[in-house]
């Protein structure tokens, strides 16, 4: 097999290719880890059977790798990212792995792409689109309502509509709610962003999780980076410059 691996952290990358090699014997992998890199690829690439996917690469976001090009074969997307499952449709995506992902995950997905694809361009299969599409539209797990908070006295149901911020600290997360405490998460980020709704909460940087209910406002900070200001708080969080159009898309949605 012909295969694409998109995705620029290399210990993820390694462990994907890891992955990869344990379902198929001797594939023909390709790795990168930019959009820059990618596009030239794609330009000049031989037929691919399956693309791995990141949604962040070193210089951006996948899917601008998708708006210039279409690949004719599936993806599969592997992501720390839960925000992102009606832009993995609109490509060719046949399934959508959070991590930190484990085996199992991973083999449903290569599964699927066994069972629903087997070779088969995906653009000439009606049924195979069907299928793909209530795949990605049931594999959504419900909403957290609730963390559980160990304090000395008890355990502390937080809400998570209270929740203005999280940040992550080291191999915890502190929440931040509307009333300025602090609570400790002994999740990461990733986790808990994947627990979610998209539509409300969204990861500007690599350590913070912001709630669409408690922004003021946003302006222009420096190189390509937005000021937000979070009320209730009079707090201030910035985007990193990778995930600033990205924001603007989902805050005005």
């Amino acid at each position: 097999m012909n295969i694409l691996v998109l995705e620029d952290e290399q210990r993820a990358g390694e462990k994907l290719i890891d992955a990869i090699e344990s379902v198929t014997d001797n594939p023909k992998i390709t790795w990168k880890r930019s959009i820059q890199e990618t596009i030239s690829f794609l330009i000049d690439s031989p037929a691919l059977d399956v693309i791995f996917s990141d949604i962040e690469l070193l210089d951006g976001n996948v899917f601008k790798v998708y708006e210039h090009i279409q690949p004719d074969c599936p993806i599969i997307f592997c992501t720390a990212y839960n925000t992102f499952y009606v832009d993995a449709f609109k490509t060719n995506g046949i399934a959508y792995i959070l991590k930190p992902y484990t085996s199992e995950a991973f083999n449903e997905a290569w599964n699927k792409f066994l069972l629903l694809c087997n070779g088969n361009d995906l653009k000439n299969s009606d049924a195979i689109l069907d299928k793909l599409k209530y795949i990605l539209t049931t594999q959504k797990q419900p909403y957290k309502s609730t963390f559980s908070i160990k304090k000395r006295d008890g355990v502390f149901l937080l809400k998570v509509s209270d929740i203005v911020y999280f940040q992550a600290q080291g191999d915890f997360v502190i929440a931040i709610d509307i009333l300025k405490r602090k609570h400790i998460i002994n999740e990461s980020l990733a986790q808990i962003e994947s627990q979610l709704n998209g539509n409300l909460f969204y990861r500007i940087n690599r350590s913070e999780i912001i709630n669409k209910n408690f922004i003021l406002k946003y302006d222009k900070h420096i190189k390509n980076r937005l000021l937000i200001v979070l009320q209730e708080i009079d707090t201030i969080v910035y985007t990193s410059n990778s995930k600033t159009s990205s924001f603007k898309k989902w805050v005005n949605y």
